[in-house]
C-alpha cells in the first residue's frame, strides 16, 4: 500500500484576475445553516468556535436516499431546512463502471467551460484518468435565511435593510489525494443531462454560476474564483463574466479576508481517517477520507445578486488548472433544485372582465370569451418564456362535467384555441391571453391552459374549476294585438310580436363543436301557440275554445294566429269579450321555458258586438189639383169631387174619393184633393175629377183620366252601425 499523505505543490493560474472582496460581514460559513468544517458529519465540529451547528453532508445524504447510501450502521436525519439538495454518485451516470473507477469523463476539445454545453462531449473511461482527478460523489444544498440587511453578521443582503439571504453549499470527494486538485462547480438553471451518443442535453442560460477552486500546499491555500454565464460581454471569452475571486478563501483562513468576512469560501478535510458517512472506497482501499479527499465550499448568492436564480442541475468537474479555459477531466452531473412554474388562468368576457365561476348571456345568439393565463416562475428570478396552449371544453350541464381532463388534447367536445406567446409580466410572471372564442350554445364551459415550458421552467397547467363559466340563454319578449271590436259572425285574429330572441347555434366551426367560432347562424325558431277563451265579462282563461300553432321561421317579428293550424273556430257565435293568450316556445339558445302573455293583458281582448237590421217599405200619398175655368168668363159656383183609382185608366175600386170641394168665384178657380191614403207598393195610379156647377148658365164637366207612375225600391238588407 502506498504511503498515505498528500503531495505538497503550488499551482499557478495564468492570466487569472483575482478580486478581493471588501463587502462586510458576509460569513457564508457562519450562517448557522450549514457546517463548513472539513468533515461530513453533523455530530462533529472540528473547527470549534469557527463553526456553528447546522446541517452537514450526512443530512444531505439522508435527504436523497435514492442516490446516497450510508456505510454500515451510519445514520443521520434528513435536512429540514434546505430548500434544495442533491447527493450524486459518479456511478449513477453510467451502468458500465463500478465505484472507484473512472466512469463518466469529458472528452473532446470542445469540452471547456467558456463553450456552451452543446459543444461538450463525454465517454465512459475505465482508465487513463489520474486518480487525484477522479471524483466519486458530488453534493450540494441551498438555504434561504432571514437577514437584517447589509450589516447582518451572518448572512447580509447588500444594499437592503432586511429580507431573505440565499446561500449555496457544494462539495465532492475524490478517490486519491496524491496531488493538488483543481475543481469547478457548475450550477445550471436548465436541466442538463447526458445523451447516449456522447453529447450533453441542454444549454446554458444567462445567470448560470461557475465556481472554480484550487487547493494547493496540502490544502492550506484556497483560491476561489466566481463566474457567471452571460449572453455577451464576458471577460473570459464571450460568455464568462468574472464576479470576483480570492487567493485566501479558506473557510478556516487566519489571513484577510477573515472568516467572518467571506462571501465564499472552501476547504478540504485536514486529517486522515475523516469519516465518510456514505459508501466510499478510495484508491488505497480506505472507507474513510485521507487528508484532502473531501472538499466543501459555500457562496452567498445574495452577495452576487444571484439569490433569485433557480438551479435545476449542478455538476462538479476536475480540471487541468484553475484557468477558466482549462481542459476538463472528470465530472459528476445531477439534478438539483426543482425549478417549477405555476399557471393560473382566469376566463374573461370580450371586455376583459372576469367570468370565473360566473355567467354571460348568449345575447343575440353569440358571446365572445377568452382566457388569461399568468405563468409564474418558481425558484428563479427569470421570467417564464415560451407558449401557452389553450383548450375550451363544453358545453355541458355543469362545471364538473365541462371540466377539461388531463389528456392531450382533452377528450370530448374540446375546442383547440391557437397557441399564444407569453409576454413579460410583473416580478417573475409572464402572461398570455387566448384568442377570442365565439360561443353560440348555452351551457357550462371550462378553459384549460397548458404552459409549454422553456429552458428554465417545466410545463404547468391550469384546468381547475375556476376556469369554468356559464353561458345563459336569453328570455325573449312577446307582445300581442288582437282585432276588435267586430260584429258577430266576423272572424277575429291575434298578432304576436316576438322580440329579443337569439339566433340558433351556429354551424361550420373549424373543430370540436361546430357551434364554436361558426361560419353561419340561422334565425331563432320555435312555435307560438295562440289560445282563444271566452266570451266572459271578466278575463277567464280556463278552457280554450280555439287554438292556433304558428311556426317561427324568421326569428323576431310579427306572427298572426290565423296563419297557424289548430282546433276550433276563430269566428265567434256569441257576443261578448274574448281573450287571447300567446305562448312562445323557443329553441336553444332561447330560454327553455315558454314566454307567454297573460289572460286579460292589454291588447289581448277581442270584443264581439250583436247587430240590428232595418227593413224599409216606402209609402207615398198621391194628390191631385184641379183647375176649373169657364169659356165665357162667367162666374163659377159649384163643387168638384176627386177620385183615385189603383190603375192607369181610372178603373177598379177607388182608393180614395174626396168630398165636395167648393168652387166659387171668377174663372178660373183651383181645388186640391187633400188625399191621405198611402200607396205602399210600387204601382201606377190615376185620377178622375168631376165638376158640378150650381151657377146659372154654367154647365158642369169631367176631367180626362190622368195617371201617375212612381218606382219605389226597398232594400231587404241593412248597414250595421259601427
Amino acid at each position: 500500500m502506498r504511503k498515505v499523505g498528500s503531495r505538497i505543490g503550488v499551482i499557478f493560474a495564468i492570466g487569472l484576475l483575482f478580486v478581493f472582496f471588501a463587502v462586510p460581514a458576509q460569513a457564508v460559513h457562519k450562517t448557522g445553516a450549514f457546517q463548513l468544517d472539513g468533515d461530513a458529519q453533523q455530530a462533529t465540529s472540528p473547527l470549534g468556535s469557527n463553526s456553528t451547528v447546522g446541517d452537514d453532508w450526512d443530512n444531505i445524504c439522508a435527504s436523497n436516499p435514492t442516490t446516497c447510501s450510508f456505510q454500515g450502521t451510519f445514520t443521520a436525519s434528513p435536512s429540514t431546512t434546505a430548500t434544495a439538495s442533491a447527493h450524486i454518485s459518479d456511478t449513477a451516470l453510467s451502468s458500465t463502471c463500478a465505484g472507484g473507477t473512472n466512469c463518466t469523463v469529458f472528452t473532446g476539445g470542445g469540452s471547456k467551460d467558456p463553450l456552451d454545453i452543446s459543444s461538450w462531449n463525454w465517454k465512459t473511461d475505465t482508465g487513463g484518468l489520474p486518480s487525484k482527478d477522479n471524483l466519486a460523489h458530488s453534493f450540494a444544498a441551498r438555504y434561504s435565511l432571514s437577514s437584517t440587511g447589509s450589516n447582518d453578521p451572518t448572512c447580509p443582503i447588500p444594499g437592503t435593510s432586511a429580507g431573505v439571504c440565499k446561500v449555496l453549499y457544494f462539495g465532492s470527494d475524490r478517490i486519491d489525494n496524491s496531488g493538488d486538485a483543481q475543481e469547478g462547480f457548475w450550477f445550471f438553471q436548465n436541466a442538463i443531462s447526458l445523451n447516449l451518443d456522447g453529447t450533453f442535453s441542454g444549454l446554458h442560460s444567462v445567470g448560470d454560476l461557475l465556481i472554480l477552486s484550487d487547493f494547493s500546499v496540502g490544502g492550506t491555500t484556497s483560491t476561489i474564483n466566481v463566474y457567471k454565464w452571460v449572453a455577451s460581454g464576458g471577460d473570459v471569452s464571450t460568455h464568462l463574466l468574472s464576479l470576483g475571486g480570492s487567493t485566501g478563501a479558506g473557510c478556516n483562513s487566519t489571513t484577510p479576508p477573515l472568516p467572518n468576512n467571506d462571501a465564499f469560501c472552501g476547504l478540504v478535510n485536514a486529517t486522515d481517517g475523516t469519516t465518510a458517512p456514505w459508501t466510499f472506497t478510495d484508491k488505497s482501499g480506505n472507507n474513510t477520507y485521507l487528508k484532502g479527499e473531501l472538499y466543501e465550499g459555500g457562496i452567498n448568492l445574495s452577495a452576487f445578486n444571484l439569490g433569485g436564480e433557480c438551479f435545476a442541475s449542478f455538476a462538479s468537474e476536475t480540471r487541468s488548472s484553475t484557468s477558466p479555459t482549462a481542459t476538463l477531466k472528470d465530472f459528476v452531473l445531477g439534478g438539483f433544485a426543482n425549478c417549477n412554474s405555476g399557471t393560473k388562468t382566469t376566463p374573461e368576457d370580450s371586455g376583459s372582465t372576469s367570468i370565473s365561476n360566473g355567467s354571460v348571456s348568449i345575447g343575440t345568439g353569440f358571446v365572445q370569451v377568452k382566457d388569461l393565463a399568468v405563468v409564474t416562475g418558481v425558484g428563479s428570478a427569470i421570467k417564464p418564456t415560451g407558449m401557452v396552449k389553450f383548450y375550451l371544453c363544453g358545453p355541458a350541464a355543469s362545471d364538473v362535467l365541462a371540466q377539461c381532463d388531463t389528456n392531450n388534447p382533452p377528450t370530448g367536445s374540446a375546442y383547440i384555441v391557437p397557441d399564444q406567446t407569453l409576454s413579460p409580466g410583473a416580478d417573475t410572471t409572464a402572461t398570455a391571453t387566448s384568442a377570442l372564442v365565439t360561443l353560440t350554445k348555452v351551457g357550462h364551459y371550462c378553459f384549460r391552459a397548458d404552459y409549454q415550458g422553456d429552458t428554465n421552467y417545466p410545463k404547468s397547467s391550469d384546468r381547475s374549476l375556476t376556469e369554468c363559466f356559464t353561458v345563459n340563454p336569453v328570455t325573449p319578449t312577446i307582445s300581442t294585438s288582437a282585432t276588435g271590436p267586430v260584429h258577430l259572425g266576423t272572424a277575429i285574429d291575434d298578432t304576436a310580436t316576438l322580440g329579443g330572441a337569439a339566433k340558433k347555434p351556429g354551424t361550420g366551426g373549424p373543430s370540436g363543436d361546430p357551434s364554436i367560432n361558426p361560419t353561419a347562424q340561422a334565425a331563432a325558431g320555435g312555435t307560438i301557440t295562440f289560445s282563444l277563451y271566452g266570451p266572459s265579462a271578466t278575463p277567464i282563461c280556463s278552457t280554450a275554445i280555439a287554438t292556433r300553432v304558428v311556426n317561427v321561421s324568421s326569428g323576431n317579428g310579427n306572427y298572426n294566429a290565423s296563419s297557424g293550424s289548430g282546433t276550433g273556430s276563430l269566428t265567434p257565435t256569441a257576443v261578448g269579450t274574448y281573450y287571447w293568450i300567446a305562448t312562445y316556445s323557443g329553441d336553444s339558445p332561447n330560454t327553455s321555458g315558454p314566454v307567454s302573455t297573460a289572460c286579460g293583458d292589454p291588447g289581448e281582448s277581442s270584443v264581439v258586438n250583436d247587430t240590428t237590421s232595418v227593413l224599409t217599405d216606402q209609402t207615398w200619398v198621391p194628390n191631385d189639383q184641379a183647375q176649373v175655368s169657364s169659356a165665357g168668363g162667367s162666374t163659377l159656383n159649384g163643387f168638384v169631387v176627386f177620385t183615385l183609382y189603383p190603375s192607369v185608366d181610372c178603373t177598379g175600386t177607388a182608393l180614395y174619393t174626396s168630398g165636395q170641394v167648393a168652387i166659387s168665384g171668377a174663372s178660373p178657380q183651383t181645388a186640391n184633393s187633400n188625399n191621405t191614403v198611402h200607396v205602399s207598393a210600387t204601382t201606377s195610379v190615376s185620377w178622375k175629377v168631376v165638376y158640378t156647377s150650381t151657377a146659372n148658365n154654367v154647365t158642369g164637366s169631367t176631367s180626362l183620366c190622368e195617371s201617375t207612375s212612381l218606382t219605389i225600391t226597398n232594400n231587404p238588407g241593412y248597414l250595421p252601425l259601427p
